[in-house]
């Protein structure tokens, strides 16, 4: 099949536009390649999904209608997934209007078009940010989550909701995906490992916050990219047993989903630097800092619904997973 992939040259985007092209799908990839972090790595992923024939480059902003617009009607994809994004807790204290421009302008434009051109399902990235304050875990795509902490989550979290009104309004397929803290080769310059590997090898210090008690529930991105596809390739229905007098916030009347994607298995950042360590052969100097504004101390991802519907699950070790990506790094680096 026809599938729109925007942010393909992210780090999910340009691993799941491979995973296609791998079992023969075309895919459009759009990608504005703007400078957020280092824009020479995008270039190299595009590099990899470049090579085949069945996939066109689109160089768009999404929060361009009309640019997005002549995107679908020129491509016509029979499905979409949307993982482009203002990435980042940290930086939208800094600069949300950033966020609101691509996270929930450019998100109503990929609706709209999805919604004029008879898209058979929409699949889009929302976040484990979402569960903000919760604290009762593991996080459930049936839990409220009306208590975001950061303008991130709450754009993630807005995402879900023009969905759901799509999906309701013109019966819309459409899938949300709460992703859990991906990592692994090619990952983003500004997360925690490609950080902390880039310093230990560096023989600089690492920012170690909340003192190390962190625990995140680490989803290595082949793992992702598995459950993507899965979830791509089920079209969701009205859930029939919905009702409005307890409403289920995971499901819908409409066809309209929410999932979890995650490890499934918490691991406290203190255990991942030494994982980190342990792979690179050297001992890190640490920063001790407190909680960051913005941030949550632990995710903890429950998959039940995701394993249930897709047969979804996860199978990558964390200490594989570091393993695969200092290696990725060493080898791309030339460390």
């Amino acid at each position: 099949m026809k599938v729109l992939i925007t942010g393909a040259a992210g780090f999910i985007g340009s691993a799941l536009a491979l995973r296609l092209l791998e079992r023969g799908d075309e895919v459009v990839g759009i990608d504005n390649l703007n400078d957020y972090y280092d824009v020479e790595l995008k270039k190299a992923r595009l590099e990899r999904t470049l090579a085949y024939d069945r996939f066109v480059d689109v160089r768009v902003d999404l929060e361009d209608r009309a640019a997005v617009t002549e995107v679908f009607r020129t491509h016509r994809p029979q499905r979409v997934v949307n993982l482009a994004a203002q990435a980042g807790v940290r930086y939208s204290l800094e600069n949300p209007y950033a966020y609101v421009d691509t996270n929930i302008s450019g998100f109503l434009n990929i609706l709209e078009g999805c919604r004029h051109h008879k898209v058979e399902h929409l699949v889009y990235a929302s976040s484990s940010s979402v569960y903000g304050a919760n604290t009762r875990m593991p996080f459930s795509i049936h839990h409220n989550v009306d208590h975001p902490v950061s303008m991130y989550a709450a754009t993630k979290k807005a995402n879900e909701l023009m969905a759901h009104t799509y999906s309701h309004l013109y019966a819309i397929p459409t899938t949300g995906l709460r992703f859990f803290t991906v990592y692994g080769p090619w990952g983003r310059p500004d997360m925690a490992l490609f950080l902390f590997t880039r310093n230990i090898l560096a023989s600089r210090p690492i920012d170690v916050f909340n003192y190390g008690h962190h625990r995140r529930d680490f989803t290595y991105i082949d793992d992702i990219v598995e459950g993507v596809v899965r979830v791509l390739d089920r079209i969701p229905e009205p859930d029939t047993g919905w009702s409005g007098d307890a409403p289920d916030p995971g499901s819908s009347r409409a066809p309209y989903r929410l999932y979890n994607i995650g490890n499934n298995e918490p691991v406290e950042l203190m255990r991942y630097i030494e994982v980190l360590e342990d792979c690179l052969g050297r001992k890190a100097e640490k920063n001790l800092l407190p909680l960051q504004p913005g941030d949550v101390p632990d995710t903890y991802a429950d998959v039940q619904d995701l394993v249930r519907d897709t047969g979804y699950r996860p199978a990558t070790p964390v200490e594989e997973g570091v393993r695969r990506f200092v290696d990725w790094y060493r080898e791309f680096y030339g460390v």
